[in-house]
């Protein structure tokens, strides 16, 4: 099976979170940039506000595809791939990214703030996960803030990797519509895979948030 496109994947996991609509304590929360337009469409079909959470891998210095690890603005997790990487690589691409995420953030909201999840039931959602590092270590992020659940919502991820995320005492329910055993990347299930760039992002938080249900 695949999907045509993100939108499609996005009205098939909206499908699985009908039970969502209309709360207003509950919120939709990407990861940028793919996850945008997956979490777009949950959010106007369901009519919740639209955040992201910023978080972007650690690739290994031979292989920059292959991650190593995750890292947002304040955690750094880091796999078993990186037992042989030396601290000097790790430190100078944890600075590296964390003024990237920064410059995004700032890109993204502007003079505004991120919605406060304390006590909100959070969908995280991407368009996929392979490794899983990034989604671990936006989990982790969002545990911080105190919400009163965690769903992550994922249109496709290898089996291992959903497991150990339904494993995880902090995620609260776990959708993956596609766990394939012969997994190699989340673009090989779409037929059609852009890049998203940031002009999309910013396009999509607004219009999402325009008609958002208010506390």
């Amino acid at each position: 099976m695949m999907f045509k496109d993100r939108i499609e994947a996005g009205e098939q996991l909206a499908n699985k979170l009908l039970e969502y609509k209309n709360n207003k304590k509950a919120i939709v929360v990407t990861i940028p940039r793919g996850g945008l337009p997956i979490g777009h469409i949950i959010a106007k079909k369901l009519n919740l506000p639209l955040e992201i959470v910023l978080s972007k891998k650690i690739g290994h210095p031979l292989h920059k595809e292959f991650a190593i690890g995750a890292i947002t603005l304040d955690d750094i997790i880091l796999s078993e791939n990186a037992r042989d990487i030396s601290n000097s690589y790790i430190d100078t691409e944890t600075s590296r990214i964390r003024a990237i995420l920064k410059n995004r953030q700032d890109m993204y909201y502007g003079s505004s703030t991120p919605t406060n999840l304390k006590d909100k039931t959070v969908i995280l959602v991407d368009d996929g996960v392979a490794t899983g590092q990034t989604l671990i270590s936006s989990i982790n992020l969002i545990h911080q803030q105190q919400p009163s659940q965690i769903i992550v919502a994922l249109p496709v991820g290898p089996p291992s990797v959903i497991d150990k995320i339904k494993n995880m005492s902090s995620v609260n329910n776990t959708i993956c519509l596609l766990t394939p055993f012969n997994f190699q990347a989340v673009g090989q299930f779409y037929k059609e895979f852009y890049q998203v760039d940031d002009s999309e992002v910013i396009r999509l938080l607004k219009e999402a948030n325009q008609t958002k249900i208010k506390d």
